[in-house]
C-alpha cells in the first residue's frame, strides 16, 4: 500500500477538497487524483464521494479513515526512529576500564545532553567489530585495526592514541624509576592475562615484544583485574602494562607504582572506526571533541607499522 496515497486520502478528507489537499502537500491537483484513483483500485471501494463542492467521505472511506490514520502514525515512528539523531549513538568501547571509555565518558560530561549508549563488544576482535559497525549493530568502535583488513564502507580514524606504562609492586627492581625504556624490560617477565590468540591486542603486544626484546605472555588463568593487583603487589619480579589513563583500582596498602615508558614512547593506537558518510550528530560532535582533546607530544613515539591510521 502507497503511503504517500494514504497521506493524500487523509488530506482529502480534512480538506474536503480536491484543490486544498494539493495546495497543503505542495502537489498539483491531478496529482491527488491519480494518487486516490490508484489507492481506490488498490482497494477495490470508492473512498470519497465527489461533489458540486467538493468531496466527502463515502461510507468505506469513513470506515478506512482512522486506519488509515493509524498507518501514517506507524509509518512516521518508524522514520523517527531510525533518522540521524533521533535515538542514540551506540558506541563500543571494549572495555569500560582502558581509554576509550574514558574519553566517551568525559565527551559526555562536556555534553550532557548528548544521546549515547557505551557497549562493550569485548568477544569480538577488531574484525569482527568493524563488521558490527558496518552492519549497523553498533554505530562506532575503537579498535586497533590493520590497515588491510578495514572492510570497505569503513572510515578509520585514529583519534585516540594511549600511551603505556609500567605498572609494578613495590619489591620489583624497577619500581623507584621516574621512567624506563621499553629497552630496561628486556629479562623482566611482563604478564598481560587474557590475551587471546587472533585479537588485535595480541598482534599489538607481539609486535611490541619483537621491536624491544620483551618477554610478555599471557600464562595462566584470567581471575580479573582485582587478581592481577594481587599478584602484582605480592612479587617482586612481575609487571604489567597498562595505558595511562587506564583507570585501575588497589588497595592503597599495595603500593603499586605507574611508570610511563619513554625514548620511546609505545602507544596503544586507538582508531575511531565508523561507517562511511554516517551522519549522526552525536557521532560527528564525538569526532570533533577528540580531535579537539588529542594530546600533543614532541617525544619519539611507536606504534606498530600494521596500525590503520
Amino acid at each position: 500500500m502507497d503511503v504517500e496515497a494514504l497521506r493524500t486520502f487523509v488530506a482529502v478528507a480534512g480538506a474536503g477538497q480536491f484543490q486544498a489537499a494539493a495546495d497543503e502537500l505542495g502537489i498539483s491537483q491531478q496529482a491527488v487524483s491519480k494518487r486516490v484513483a490508484a489507492l481506490e483500485k488498490y482497494l477495490g471501494v470508492a473512498l470519497l464521494v465527489r461533489t458540486s463542492r467538493g468531496s466527502r467521505l463515502s461510507l468505506d472511506g469513513q470506515v478506512f479513515l482512522p486506519h488509515a490514520k493509524k498507518v501514517l502514525t506507524v509509518a512516521e515512528e518508524a522514520e523517527q526512529a531510525v533518522r540521524p539523531g533521533a535515538r542514540p549513538l551506540r558506541v563500543d568501547v571494549l572495555n569500560r576500564r582502558i581509554a576509550p571509555a574514558q574519553a566517551v565518558y568525559r565527551f559526555y560530561r562536556s555534553r550532557p545532553e548528548a544521546s549515547l549508549d557505551a557497549v562493550t563488544l569485548a568477544e569480538e576482535n577488531a574484525v569482527q567489530a568493524a563488521l558490527a559497525v558496518l552492519e549497523g549493530t553498533i554505530d562506532a568502535s575503537f579498535r586497533a585495526l590493520p590497515a588491510d583488513q578495514v572492510p570497505a564502507g569503513i572510515s578509520a580514524e585514529r583519534l585516540l592514541d594511549s600511551p603505556l606504562e609500567l605498572l609494578v609492586g613495590p619489591s620489583h627492581p624497577l619500581a623507584s624509576a621516574a621512567w624506563v625504556r621499553p629497552t630496561d624490560l628486556a629479562g623482566h617477565r611482563i604478564w598481560i592475562p587474557g590475551i587471546r590468540p587472533g585479537t588485535e591486542w595480541a598482534q599489538f603486544y607481539r609486535s611490541l615484544s619483537q621491536a624491544f626484546g620483551l618477554s610478555i605472555d599471557a600464562l595462566g588463568p584470567d581471575f580479573g583485574d582485582e587478581a592481577l593487583m594481587d599478584a602484582l603487589a605480592d612479587s617482586a619480579s612481575l609487571a604489567t602494562l597498562v595505558g595511562s589513563e587506564d583507570r585501575y583500582l588497589w588497595p592503597q596498602s599495595y603500593y603499586l607504582r605507574r611508570i610511563p615508558l619513554r625514548e620511546p614512547t609505545p602507544l596503544y593506537p586507538h582508531a575511531l572506526l565508523t561507517r562511511t558518510g554516517d551522519q549522526h550528530p552525536v557521532l560527528t560532535a564525538l569526532r570533533d571533541h577528540l580531535r579537539a582533546s588529542r594530546p600533543r607530544t614532541t617525544d619519539e613515539v611507536w606504534v606498530p607499522d600494521w596500525v590503520a591510521h
